[in-house]
């Protein structure tokens, strides 16, 4: 895993068994204090997943709709995957060191469960 993250675009690949690539994702990256802080707040929706890094926890009031949440170790193991409503506030995972945001119900069609593992890759722009 890449240890210094930029706010901007990325890819994440969600690996299956055997480290095959299982699915690949739009993945928004949110690494300064600022993009954390605001995150999915005021969206009606997210195309693909956002990452938060550094983060061990999240919370979702204020939001418009339910996501699912993954919380990630330092070398892209899922340690849980959690549906959040609107209005909840989610436990510290010891050893989490980054999360992942999505649509509720995306994790589960993208096949990303705890235990499994996943990639993500920068996309250079501009």
């Amino acid at each position: 895993m890449r240890r210094e993250w930029r706010d901007g675009p990325a890819l994440l690949t969600v690996l299956g068994e055997d480290e095959e690539v299982a699915h690949t994702v739009p993945l928004e990256v949110a690494a300064s204090y600022r993009a954390r802080t605001r995150g999915l707040l005021g969206r009606d929706g997210i195309e693909g997943a956002l990452l938060l890094t550094p983060a061990g926890s999240v919370h979702t009031f204020r939001m418009r709709f339910a996501i699912d949440v993954a919380y990630l170790d330092r070398a892209g193991r899922v340690l849980a995957v959690r549906t959040m409503r609107p209005g909840r506030l989610g436990l510290p995972r010891p050893r989490a060191r980054r999360v992942l945001e999505a649509e509720a119900g995306a994790m589960g069609g993208w096949g990303l469960r705890a235990g499994g593992r996943v990639r993500l890759t920068a996309v250079e722009t501009g």
